[in-house]
């Protein structure tokens, strides 16, 4: 029988490195390889799947914001005008008081704004038919600078908004067109909306669908 080492007894780890020096073996010391790291990749980063889907993102915004110069084009050749007559003494007043052209530019506004909202998001379906909540943020994003420039281009290129120069330069009551504006405000977010509606619904009837479980899948024996 053999007695059991003592604390004393037992080897160090000088004594381990330093046999193993002699025998001509390495001695490996127990510290963390930093290549395991880097070769499962950075948890933080995002994966190439989810790069992807941001670039689409990207590439839709600026795809929508761009076609906001249609929409405003459309938009100042489709808008009712707002007749105005110059009374002298700098006193300018509508034409008609009923006419409700003053409204109506808000609403083709809106009109053009959804039925261009509802073409992109079918468009995006129809191109990136597996994309993600990325696209849906490309839409809305896109969507809103579309509108912002629409409405400053139709604003730009219609009729003066010095109304008082305008005036006095086609002379004392002669109709002239007022200047278009966008009085409502909140107009700006139709072609988001529009856009996300449709594509969510699109993806929830059209999208693809998760493989269904097979029977008795999750059933474990005891």
């Amino acid at each position: 029988m053999t007695a059991p080492l003592t604390p004393q007894d037992q080897p160090s780890p000088h004594d381990e490195s330093a046999e193993a020096h002699h025998s001509g073996q390495p001695h490996h010391p127990e510290h963390p390889d930093p290549a395991a790291h880097t070769e499962h990749g950075d948890p933080s980063e995002p994966g190439p799947e989810l790069r992807a889907e941001m670039v689409q993102a990207s590439l839709v915004a600026i795809a929508v914001a761009v076609s906001g110069v249609l929409l405003g084009l459309l938009w100042l050749w489709l808008a009712p005008r707002v007749p105005l007559v110059w009374a002298g003494d700098n006193a300018v007043y509508l034409k008609n008081s009923e006419a409700e052209d003053a409204i109506g530019a808000d609403g083709m506004f809106v009109l053009l704004a959804l039925a261009f909202g509802a073409l992109s998001a079918l468009v995006v379906f129809l191109l990136f038919r597996h994309g993600g909540i990325a696209l849906v943020i490309g839409l809305a994003v896109g969507g809103v600078l579309a509108s912002v420039i629409a409405w400053r281009l139709g604003v730009w290129l219609g009729p003066s908004a010095d109304i008082a120069a305008h005036a006095k330069e086609v002379g004392k009551g002669v109709a002239f067109d007022g200047p278009l504006k966008l009085r409502a405000k909140g107009a700006l977010l139709s072609w988001s909306v529009a856009a996300m509606v449709v594509h969510l619904t699109l993806t929830g009837l059209f999208g693809p669908r998760d493989p269904e479980p097979l029977p008795g899948a999750g059933i474990h024996r005891a």
